[in-house]
């Protein structure tokens, strides 16, 4: 059977870097399986999706280097979500609930006073002919729930009843349904909430394999009967754990916690952030991967870890360094043409190992069309001297060392105090790249005007 896997985000806001775990981890074993990855676009509350979110959310994950089989919305799909939900009405699996938002709390805090948790107790199924009467003239609507297969005869009577499978990630995995209360699939306005959709399009577009974070751990219980209550199996599951910000905040997408697309606008590489939001929460080191092919290569699902992990965007710029300084000048070239960086490959090759993220070339460029000395007052005379001794042109990689040399037996300098005075007034910054590579870059006349 040909492995297919889905990756269905809300186009509620822009995707974050946890959302981007479950794609990668998702797009990673389709490839490593030869399968199908499906974006679904759930799309269903229409009163907060946006087509704005649906189109960024195609360029972010294509951002990461992943490319979709093909992509759905589930907004499309209502047709197929109404013929489920009158099967389930029909087998008698889907009923009617009328009670409000605060009388379910307050029936939550009932049982927490008696030190029960706080499961539905399908006192919709007893609602009598004078009850429903009196919801109707109070103008309610009704919420859907899914009777979940727990009990014998009686549903007021739940056992203990498990269903088990054996998770890519978790290793195997047991849900009492008992211990859960009866899902709500259908609001008050008729819409569905992301259950039923979720699990008729998993039918319907052959999905083997869900995987997604481990806060579904539980719901996946619930989901598993839905599969069963529609003729179905369920694909099978694989829940990694969460990614958390530094501090240990979750990530939102209303917020706009480390969206993919500000990290793109900061300037960080796809396969430095696509390396740390795969690997970081594995048993393995967090190191830059510098393709896709390579990562894939590198990923095994089997060792994701079970314990939260945190995102640190330090640990994107330490990675990122080390993408940037192994980059060869036909990787970057558009990118700096299109700054207006100039240079050539001799001035890439020049900065590069000096820079963390390739937009950072364009300080350096600037430093060579302009830079505004820095002389102390006990170097002035030593700057003076080093102007007279500049080599004429043409200058290359050893122009450095002749400069050096002839000043350190002009003055007697050596070391920092040689070195340092003249990287200052040449470029007006204490640390830099390597001048002998720089300096021919930024030529004779206008190193003479920095130096007099």
């Amino acid at each position: 059977m040909k492995t297919v896997v889905r990756f269905a985000p809300s186009p509620t806001g822009n995707i974050h870097i946890g959302n981007a775990r479950t794609a990668l981890i998702n797009w990673i074993y389709a490839q490593q399986n030869d399968g199908e990855f499906i974006l679904r676009l759930d799309d269903t509350d229409v009163a907060r999706s946006k087509q704005e979110y649906a189109d960024n959310i195609a360029v972010d994950i294509r951002w990461l280097g992943i490319t979709p089989s093909r992509t759905q919305k589930q907004s499309d799909r209502f047709a197929s979500y109404a013929i489920a939900t009158q099967k389930l009405k029909d087998a008698g699996l889907l009923y009617p609930c009328y009670e409000t938002s605060d009388e379910l709390d307050r029936q939550r805090k009932r049982l927490a006073m008696r030190g029960k948790p706080p499961v539905y107790d399908r006192s919709a199924l007893k609602y009598s002919e004078e009850e429903l009467a009196k919801f109707k003239e109070e103008g309610r609507n009704a919420h859907w729930r899914f009777l979940l297969p727990n009990f014998k005869d009686d549903p007021h009577s739940p056992t203990r009843t498990e269903v088990k499978w054996n998770d890519l990630i978790r290793g195997d995995q047991i849900i009492d349904l008992a211990s859960m209360s009866d899902p709500v699939l259908i609001r008050e306005d008729g819409t569905w909430l992301y259950t039923l959709p979720s699990v008729v399009d998993d039918i319907e577009m052959g999905v083997t394999h869900i995987i997604r974070g481990d806060d579904h751990v539980t719901n996946s219980g619930a989901q598993i009967a839905i599969f069963e209550a529609l003729g179905a199996t369920a694909p099978n599951f694989g829940h990694h754990n969460f990614l958390t910000a530094a501090s240990g905040e979750a990530f939102s997408k209303r917020l706009g916690s480390l969206s993919l697309q500000s990290l793109a606008r900061a300037g960080y590489e796809p396969m430095a952030v696509a390396s740390v939001a795969t690997l970081i929460g594995t048993s393995g080191p967090v190191e830059a991967m510098p393709t896709m092919a390579a990562l894939i290569e590198r990923f095994d699902v089997s060792s994701v870890t079970k314990s939260a992990a945190k995102f640190d965007e330090a640990e994107v710029g330490n990675l990122n360094a080390k993408l940037v300084h192994g980059m060869a000048y036909a990787q970057v070239k558009s990118r700096l043409e299109e700054a207006g960086v100039g240079g050539g490959e001799a001035f890439w090759n020049a900065v590069k190992g000096n820079i963390e993220k390739v937009k950072d070339a364009s300080f350096w460029w600037e430093k060579v069309q302009s830079a505004t000395p820095i002389v102390e007052d006990e170097d002035k005379d030593f700057i003076a001297a080093a102007a007279k001794l500049l080599p004429q042109e043409p200058w290359d990689e050893n122009t450095w060392g002749q400069l050096t040399k002839a000043l350190k037996n002009e003055t007697g300098r050596k070391g920092k105090g040689l070195f340092m005075p003249l990287r200052k007034a040449i470029t007006g910054e204490a640390h830099g790249p390597e001048l002998a590579v720089l300096l021919p870059i930024i030529g004779r006349d206008k190193t003479l005007d920095r130096l007099t």
